[in-house]
């Protein structure tokens, strides 16, 4: 007895052809079905994972239509070219970390190790080290703590090596670096002249004959047994014959040391430190040492106070340190005694340098 086709009006087709046509849909939807876990799960696993961009399949009526419109999973990560999207809208508006004046070297992500756009370059007990502890607390400047000593003593090393001494750096901030023999190193201004013509050079000065005892009373405070500071100072003192090759004495020549540096270097470029007035005025003279450098005036009066036993200015508590920072045991030292005559034997001497060093720089620091 012949049946129409199915679909057709007809009479009711026997229970075991339902069934078959029942198993065939059953079969069609299992097998798109497997083939779409083939085709993503180990994408979707890898998505989930890894966190890459899961891949996008547009919907199909069967397997054929699927193979036409879907396309290959990308591999994790940017392809070289096309780059990434940015991963999430709140990472990439986080602000940058702040900075602390304490300069941590911190993490490849908090900058790169840049060479100095500034040096303290001089000079020896004239206060740079009060001036590098100030200026750090500025949040635009990284400083390195220690004297490196790259232009005199380890310029054989290379620049390499003198970069990877500093600490990391923003785009916005300032590498700083102080080695007070700079000052009075014949090479120096020459070799950091072929680093960067555009470095800035800060100079802390004090009195002279000052410097000489305060230099002294270091000396002695490591090698007792050396002569006494005026037998050190002249080779003939009846006759007031200084001794220059002394380096306590040859560091006070400034307007001497000066002329190197101006050779190679613009006067504007030199900033120089009164180290007198970093103890009355700190926050006047750090005021002009942030001017030098371009960044706005953070540092003021509200950071110092008077220390009465080191005769010194120290840094009250900042956020970065809950106790006030003062220099260490070395500064401040009680002075020798010295014969008055001595120093005014020194003071005459010093004088027709310092008018010079004032003529030249253009600043009157009263020494006399």
């Amino acid at each position: 007895m012949a049946y129409r086709v199915l679909g057709r009006a007809g009479p009711p087709q026997p229970r075991r052809a339902r069934r078959l046509l029942f198993a065939f849909t059953l079969s069609l939807s299992c097998t798109y079905l497997c083939y779409s876990l083939l085709c993503c799960c180990d994408d979707l696993g890898q998505s989930r994972l890894l966190g890459a961009p899961r891949c996008l399949r547009g919907p199909s009526a069967g397997g054929q239509k699927l193979l036409q419109k879907s396309r290959p999973c990308d591999p994790p990560g940017p392809t070289p070219s096309e780059p990434s999207a940015p991963s999430a809208p709140a990472a990439a508006a986080a602000p940058a970390p702040r900075l602390s004046g304490s300069n941590h070297s911190g993490s490849p992500k908090l900058g790169t190790k840049r060479l100095p756009q500034a040096l303290i370059v001089g000079v020896k007990k004239g206060g740079t080290r009060a001036v590098l502890e100030f200026i750090r607390v500025h949040p635009d400047v990284r400083a390195l703590g220690t004297e490196p000593h790259f232009f005199d003593r380890n310029y054989g090393r290379g620049l390499d090596w003198y970069r990877s001494l500093m600490p990391r750096t923003l785009e916005s901030q300032i590498t700083l670096e102080k080695t007070p023999s700079y000052f009075v190193t014949q090479e120096a201004p020459r070799r950091i002249f072929n680093m960067s013509r555009d470095t800035k050079l800060i100079v802390v000065v004090r009195n002279p004959v000052t410097r000489a005892i305060s230099d002294y009373t270091q000396t002695l405070s490591k090698k007792p047994d050396i002569p006494t500071f005026e037998g050190l100072s002249f080779r003939n003192r009846t006759l007031g014959l200084v001794d220059v090759s002394w380096n306590a004495i040859r560091i006070g020549l400034y307007a001497l040391h000066l002329e190197s540096w101006l050779r190679y270097f613009p006067l504007a470029q030199i900033h120089f430190v009164s180290g007198e007035r970093l103890i009355t005025d700190p926050a006047g003279e750090m005021g002009r040492v942030q001017d030098f450098l371009g960044i706005k005036r953070l540092i003021t009066d509200k950071h110092f106070y008077f220390n009465k036993t080191k005769g010194f200015p120290c840094l009250k508590k900042t956020e970065s340190s809950l106790l006030p920072r003062c220099l260490g045991k070395s500064k401040g030292r009680t002075h020798v005694q010295i014969d008055p005559e001595v120093i005014d034997q020194l003071r005459e001497f010093y004088r027709p340098y310092n008018i010079k060093f004032y003529e030249t720089v253009g600043q009157d620091f009263r020494w006399e």
